[in-house]
């Protein structure tokens, strides 16, 4: 037994070296920069399903690795921020829009939006001029430019315009350390419409840019007209 404890110690002496890059990455990872996949098309067309984005996480502050604690604070998240966060439904890990900020007064009725007061402007694009590759996917979907105090953004709206009455928000105040989160799919999104409003502390940190993408209904084709594209 004690020859067999001493393999396995010199071992692991002997690839502390590989143990040490994998501690170092996993704390890169969860404090300072990260990279992850995104599996669904909630932030059709900003971000494709099979992309995936690189998220600054020191962006808004510095955390404690592997806890949602800040050890410091020097930014807020602002509006039209694409952002990480953690689901305080079921603790996954999401990405979304910043809509709403602490403060604001927010309602989304028949998927117009309207801020303190303020109703966005629209302005409907085709899909090439939205960015999707080959024009518009099956089912084709609709694109706007949606515009709202100072923050303009693409987002996908229903094709066939039906009621989405079960997808308004009744007008109500962002509470103080919460932020409105929604999707640029705005009819294919679990967002704060069905989360509720999400703490300070749960996001992680902004997307800034596609490092890489792949194709998931194309054998997955690589996508490199996304390769290190910028989220807007």
């Amino acid at each position: 037994m004690t020859g067999w404890r001493s393999r396995i110690t010199h071992t692991l002496w002997e690839w502390r070296g590989v143990w040490l890059f994998i501690a170092i990455m996993l704390v890169f990872r969860s404090a300072i920069a990260d990279w992850n996949q995104v599996p669904s098309g909630s932030m059709i067309p900003s971000i494709l399903a099979g992309d995936r984005i690189v998220v600054d996480k020191l962006a808004y502050g510095l955390r404690i690795p592997f806890t949602l604690q800040r050890l410091a604070h020097w930014a807020e998240p602002e509006r039209g921020d694409v952002v990480t966060f953690v689901s305080p439904l079921d603790e996954r890990l999401l990405v979304k829009r910043v809509i709403g900020l602490p403060g604001d007064r927010v309602a989304l009725r028949d998927n117009v939006l309207s801020i303190n007061g303020k109703t966005a402007i629209y302005r409907e694009l085709t899909a090439v001029e939205a960015g999707i590759e080959g024009g518009s996917p099956h089912p084709p979907q609709r694109y706007f430019q949606e515009s709202i105090l100072g923050a303009s953004h693409l987002i996908t709206l229903d094709p066939e315009g039906r009621s989405t009455s079960d997808r308004d928000l009744p007008p109500e105040v962002v509470p103080k350390g919460q932020y409105l989160l929604l999707g640029d799919n705005r009819d294919n999104s679990e967002d704060s419409r069905a989360i509720g409003f999400v703490d300070r502390e749960r996001i992680l940190g902004r997307a800034t840019a596609v490092a890489f993408s792949l194709d998931y209904e194309n054998y997955y084709r690589p996508r490199p007209q996304r390769f290190m594209a910028d989220l807007h």
